[in-house]
């Protein structure tokens, strides 16, 4: 039993990292969601805490397809504490019910599991709100991200993610702003995590 628990605690601070009581709120997803058009490059403006993204800025996902339907994922960010570029690939499924709710494999992490990955809004072509859940019972464990096509991008971007965030009783008061300055394009041959 203890060894389910410390396992279930691991693969929760692995997909989640903000620990509440109780189990993962009902959150709404975007409706009819468009795969194509949200493939592309997005730029991570804020974010929950998360160890795997500790101390990184200039923090990216790319997105494209895989031949065998599934959704590519390139994750990369610079530490903004030794200036290592790293990134790790890893792809996503949809669920044949809802498209707007992935789960992303990250092959090269020494233990396989699948981290919800749920649109719970976009316009495809300036934000894209992005929620984490993991239920344990008596505690859940959460994260969510907004993500930005432009790098650095107005309030205005940001006002209507934060709506899509207040829509879902999302609380803001776990985000901290991704270090989006003096970023250089990290070389395909950087360090992957």
């Amino acid at each position: 039993m203890l060894w389910l628990c410390l396992g279930c605690l691991f693969v929760g601070t692995v997909t989640a990292q903000v620990p509440f009581l109780g189990g993962c709120p009902n959150v709404d997803t975007v409706q009819d969601f468009n795969t194509q058009k949200y493939l592309g490059k997005w730029y991570e403006a804020e974010r929950y805490f998360a160890i795997f993204e500790f101390g990184g800025k200039c923090v990216t996902a790319t997105y494209d397809t895989n031949a065998n339907g599934t959704v590519s994922v390139i994750n990369k960010q610079i530490s903004s504490l030794s200036g290592v570029a790293s990134s790790i690939k890893g792809f996503a499924t949809q669920r044949a019910s809802d498209r707007a709710k992935l789960g992303v494999v990250f092959p090269s992490l020494p233990v396989q599991f699948e981290a919800p990955y749920w649109i719970l809004d976009t316009d495809y072509t300036s934000y894209a709100v992005v929620w984490s859940c993991s239920d344990y019972g008596i505690i859940s464990a959460r994260n969510a991200w907004i993500l930005t096509r432009e790098q650095h991008p107005p309030i205005s971007v940001l006002e209507k993610a934060y709506q899509v965030v207040d829509k879902n009783k999302i609380s803001r008061a776990f985000f901290v702003r991704t270090d989006q300055k003096n970023c250089v394009e990290p070389p395909e041959t950087n360090h992957v995590i």
